[in-house]
Protein backbone atom coordinates (compact mmCIF):
# COMPACT_ATOMS: atom_id res chain seq x y z
CA UNK A 1 0.00 0.00 0.00
CA UNK A 2 1.46 3.61 -1.02
CA UNK A 3 1.77 5.46 1.83
CA UNK A 4 0.43 8.61 0.48
CA UNK A 5 -2.48 9.19 -1.98
CA UNK A 6 -2.25 12.64 -4.31
CA UNK A 7 -5.84 13.42 -6.34
CA UNK A 8 -7.08 16.29 -8.31
CA UNK A 9 -10.38 17.00 -8.43
CA UNK A 10 -11.84 19.33 -11.46
CA UNK A 11 -12.78 22.07 -9.90
CA UNK A 12 -8.62 22.85 -9.16
CA UNK A 13 -8.73 20.78 -5.56
CA UNK A 14 -5.85 18.68 -5.08
CA UNK A 15 -5.92 16.39 -2.24
CA UNK A 16 -2.94 15.12 -0.41
CA UNK A 17 -3.74 12.34 1.69
CA UNK A 18 -1.05 10.29 4.69
CA UNK A 19 -2.13 6.80 3.56
CA UNK A 20 -0.48 4.94 7.03
CA UNK A 21 -3.80 4.69 8.86
CA UNK A 22 -1.84 1.65 10.55
CA UNK A 23 0.32 3.97 11.79
CA UNK A 24 -2.04 6.95 12.72
CA UNK A 25 -0.56 8.58 9.66
CA UNK A 26 2.65 9.38 11.22
CA UNK A 27 5.05 10.54 9.16
CA UNK A 28 8.15 8.65 7.44
CA UNK A 29 10.66 9.36 5.13
CA UNK A 30 8.50 7.92 1.87
CA UNK A 31 5.52 10.12 3.11
CA UNK A 32 8.35 13.59 3.18
CA UNK A 33 8.51 12.04 -0.92
CA UNK A 34 5.09 12.50 -1.35
CA UNK A 35 4.53 15.71 0.28
CA UNK A 36 7.20 17.03 -2.00
CA UNK A 37 5.51 15.70 -5.23
CA UNK A 38 2.60 17.29 -3.75
CA UNK A 39 3.99 20.84 -3.58
CA UNK A 40 5.08 20.46 -7.43
CA UNK A 41 2.10 19.51 -8.72
CA UNK A 42 0.40 22.14 -6.40
CA UNK A 43 1.88 24.92 -8.26
CA UNK A 44 0.74 24.02 -11.38
CA UNK A 45 -2.05 26.41 -12.87
CA UNK A 46 -4.62 23.73 -12.90
CA UNK A 47 -4.60 23.89 -9.18
CA UNK A 48 -6.80 26.88 -6.96
CA UNK A 49 -5.92 25.06 -3.94
CA UNK A 50 -4.50 22.27 -1.83
CA UNK A 51 -6.04 20.09 1.16
CA UNK A 52 -3.89 17.79 3.27
CA UNK A 53 -5.84 15.37 5.33
CA UNK A 54 -5.00 11.71 6.22
CA UNK A 55 -6.46 8.45 5.62
CA UNK A 56 -9.06 6.33 7.60
CA UNK A 57 -11.15 8.10 10.93
CA UNK A 58 -9.08 7.88 13.89
CA UNK A 59 -5.95 10.52 13.07
CA UNK A 60 -5.13 13.08 10.38
CA UNK A 61 -1.21 12.65 11.69
CA UNK A 62 0.18 11.79 14.48
CA UNK A 63 3.60 13.56 13.68
CA UNK A 64 6.68 11.82 12.87
CA UNK A 65 6.72 8.04 12.88
CA UNK A 66 9.14 6.94 16.35
CA UNK A 67 9.71 3.93 14.83
CA UNK A 68 11.72 5.01 11.84
CA UNK A 69 13.15 7.90 13.57
CA UNK A 70 14.40 6.49 17.18
CA UNK A 71 17.56 5.47 16.05
CA UNK A 72 18.04 9.31 15.15
CA UNK A 73 20.56 9.73 18.14
CA UNK A 74 22.95 12.78 17.42
CA UNK A 75 22.09 16.45 17.23
CA UNK A 76 23.62 16.01 13.70
CA UNK A 77 21.41 12.95 13.03
CA UNK A 78 18.23 14.64 14.30
CA UNK A 79 18.64 17.91 12.41
CA UNK A 80 18.89 16.34 9.03
CA UNK A 81 15.34 14.86 9.26
CA UNK A 82 13.77 17.48 10.96
CA UNK A 83 15.80 20.34 8.36
CA UNK A 84 14.48 18.08 5.55
CA UNK A 85 10.47 17.93 6.76
CA UNK A 86 10.70 21.80 8.07
CA UNK A 87 11.65 22.57 4.57
CA UNK A 88 8.90 21.02 2.86
CA UNK A 89 6.55 22.64 5.53
CA UNK A 90 8.35 26.58 4.68
CA UNK A 91 7.25 25.05 0.69
CA UNK A 92 3.95 24.36 2.16
CA UNK A 93 3.41 27.67 4.59
CA UNK A 94 5.36 29.81 1.26
CA UNK A 95 2.74 28.18 -1.46
CA UNK A 96 0.93 30.93 -3.53
CA UNK A 97 -2.50 29.64 -3.16
CA UNK A 98 -4.69 28.29 -0.20
CA UNK A 99 -4.35 25.64 1.66
CA UNK A 100 -6.42 23.71 4.06
CA UNK A 101 -5.48 20.94 6.75
CA UNK A 102 -8.77 18.77 6.59
CA UNK A 103 -8.25 16.86 10.20
CA UNK A 104 -10.32 13.71 9.80
CA UNK A 105 -9.04 12.23 13.11
CA UNK A 106 -6.32 13.41 16.58
CA UNK A 107 -3.53 15.57 15.88
CA UNK A 108 -0.99 15.24 17.97
CA UNK A 109 3.10 16.85 17.95
CA UNK A 110 4.32 16.79 14.47
CA UNK A 111 0.71 16.69 13.04
CA UNK A 112 -0.11 19.49 14.73
CA UNK A 113 3.16 21.38 13.02
CA UNK A 114 1.76 19.99 9.68
CA UNK A 115 -1.79 21.62 10.35
CA UNK A 116 -0.04 25.03 11.24
CA UNK A 117 1.79 25.31 8.44
CA UNK A 118 -1.28 25.64 5.79
CA UNK A 119 -3.72 28.48 5.98
CA UNK A 120 -6.90 27.44 7.37
CA UNK A 121 -7.83 24.04 9.63
CA UNK A 122 -10.72 22.20 9.37
CA UNK A 123 -11.47 19.46 11.85
CA UNK A 124 -14.40 16.80 13.13
CA UNK A 125 -16.66 18.00 15.73
CA UNK A 126 -14.94 15.44 17.82
CA UNK A 127 -11.03 15.67 17.03
CA UNK A 128 -8.07 16.90 20.00
CA UNK A 129 -4.99 18.02 19.06
CA UNK A 130 -1.88 19.16 20.82
CA UNK A 131 1.52 20.41 20.63
CA UNK A 132 2.77 17.30 22.84
CA UNK A 133 6.10 17.73 21.78
CA UNK A 134 7.32 18.81 25.67
CA UNK A 135 6.40 15.53 26.62
CA UNK A 136 9.05 13.91 24.83
CA UNK A 137 11.71 16.65 26.17
CA UNK A 138 11.82 18.24 23.00
CA UNK A 139 10.13 21.26 20.97
CA UNK A 140 8.75 21.95 17.74
CA UNK A 141 11.04 20.76 15.04
CA UNK A 142 9.73 21.25 11.84
CA UNK A 143 8.31 24.75 12.11
CA UNK A 144 5.51 24.37 14.03
CA UNK A 145 6.38 26.85 16.59
CA UNK A 146 7.11 30.07 14.32
CA UNK A 147 4.03 28.69 12.26
CA UNK A 148 2.08 28.47 15.00
CA UNK A 149 3.07 32.17 16.21
CA UNK A 150 2.01 33.92 12.92
CA UNK A 151 -1.68 32.07 12.78
CA UNK A 152 -2.68 32.97 16.65
CA UNK A 153 -2.21 35.16 18.93
CA UNK A 154 1.01 34.97 21.27
CA UNK A 155 -0.87 34.17 24.24
CA UNK A 156 -2.49 31.40 22.70
CA UNK A 157 0.44 30.11 20.46
CA UNK A 158 3.01 30.20 23.67
CA UNK A 159 0.13 28.33 25.66
CA UNK A 160 -0.36 25.80 23.34
CA UNK A 161 3.15 24.90 23.03
CA UNK A 162 4.49 25.35 26.99
CA UNK A 163 1.44 23.23 27.83
CA UNK A 164 1.99 20.23 25.38
CA UNK A 165 -1.60 18.69 25.82
CA UNK A 166 -4.50 17.92 23.91
CA UNK A 167 -7.34 20.39 23.38
CA UNK A 168 -10.40 19.80 22.39
CA UNK A 169 -12.19 20.91 18.94
CA UNK A 170 -13.97 23.80 20.45
CA UNK A 171 -11.11 24.81 22.64
CA UNK A 172 -9.40 25.37 19.13
CA UNK A 173 -11.83 27.11 17.55
CA UNK A 174 -12.12 29.26 20.00
CA UNK A 175 -8.28 29.79 20.35
CA UNK A 176 -8.34 30.50 16.74
CA UNK A 177 -6.43 27.06 15.77
CA UNK A 178 -9.88 26.12 14.10
CA UNK A 179 -12.01 28.05 11.61
CA UNK A 180 -14.54 25.62 10.92
CA UNK A 181 -15.51 22.31 12.50
CA UNK A 182 -18.01 19.51 10.67
CA UNK A 183 -19.75 16.78 11.04
CA UNK A 184 -20.53 14.23 8.18
CA UNK A 185 -18.43 13.63 5.01
CA UNK A 186 -14.93 15.19 5.32
CA UNK A 187 -14.02 16.06 1.74
CA UNK A 188 -18.03 17.32 1.31
CA UNK A 189 -16.94 19.64 4.35
CA UNK A 190 -14.00 20.85 3.11
CA UNK A 191 -15.23 21.51 -0.43
CA UNK A 192 -18.24 23.27 1.42
CA UNK A 193 -15.73 25.65 3.19
CA UNK A 194 -13.89 26.28 -0.06
CA UNK A 195 -16.59 26.84 -2.35
CA UNK A 196 -16.57 30.76 -2.38
CA UNK A 197 -12.91 30.28 -3.12
CA UNK A 198 -13.02 28.10 -5.77
CA UNK A 199 -15.08 29.65 -8.25
CA UNK A 200 -12.78 32.59 -8.00
CA UNK A 201 -10.06 33.06 -10.50
CA UNK A 202 -6.61 31.23 -9.86
CA UNK A 203 -4.87 34.53 -9.99
CA UNK A 204 -6.77 36.53 -7.88
CA UNK A 205 -6.41 34.04 -4.88
CA UNK A 206 -2.84 34.02 -5.66
CA UNK A 207 -2.56 37.94 -5.82
CA UNK A 208 -4.35 38.02 -2.10
CA UNK A 209 -2.31 34.94 -1.13
CA UNK A 210 1.31 36.58 -1.71
CA UNK A 211 0.10 39.95 0.38
CA UNK A 212 0.83 37.42 3.57
CA UNK A 213 3.92 35.68 1.97
CA UNK A 214 5.43 39.48 1.66
CA UNK A 215 4.33 40.13 5.32
CA UNK A 216 6.20 36.24 6.18
CA UNK A 217 9.18 37.43 4.25
CA UNK A 218 9.47 40.33 6.44
CA UNK A 219 9.28 38.26 9.46
CA UNK A 220 11.77 35.97 8.84
CA UNK A 221 10.13 32.79 9.09
CA UNK A 222 12.30 30.65 6.96
CA UNK A 223 15.20 32.11 9.19
CA UNK A 224 13.19 31.65 11.83
CA UNK A 225 11.95 28.37 11.34
CA UNK A 226 16.19 27.05 10.79
CA UNK A 227 16.78 28.53 14.48
CA UNK A 228 13.78 26.58 15.93
CA UNK A 229 15.23 23.55 14.13
CA UNK A 230 18.58 23.66 15.62
CA UNK A 231 17.29 24.00 18.81
CA UNK A 232 15.41 21.05 18.64
CA UNK A 233 18.34 19.20 17.31
CA UNK A 234 20.28 20.36 20.43
CA UNK A 235 17.24 18.51 22.60
CA UNK A 236 17.14 15.37 20.94
CA UNK A 237 20.29 14.27 21.72
CA UNK A 238 19.79 15.08 25.54
CA UNK A 239 19.30 11.41 27.59
CA UNK A 240 15.58 13.27 28.60
CA UNK A 241 14.27 12.88 24.88
CA UNK A 242 15.84 9.36 24.52
CA UNK A 243 14.57 8.33 27.92
CA UNK A 244 11.01 9.68 26.94
CA UNK A 245 11.14 7.89 23.77
CA UNK A 246 11.76 4.61 25.50
CA UNK A 247 9.54 4.67 27.18
CA UNK A 248 6.69 5.47 24.52
CA UNK A 249 8.02 2.54 22.22
CA UNK A 250 8.14 0.28 25.54
CA UNK A 251 3.71 1.20 25.78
Amino acid sequence: MKPYVLEVHENGLAVFTVNRPEKRNAINYEVMDGLGEALKVAVEDRIKALVITGAGDRAFCSGGDLSSFHQLKTEDEAFEMLDRMSELLVRLFFLPKPTVALLNGIAVGGGCELASACDFRIARKDVKAGFIQGTLAITTGWGGGTFLSERLSPANAMKMLMEARLYSSDELKEMGFFQSLYTGDPLESCQSFLNKMLVLEGDVLKSYKRMFIRKWTETRVEERVKQEVRNCAILWEGEAHHKQVDKFLKK
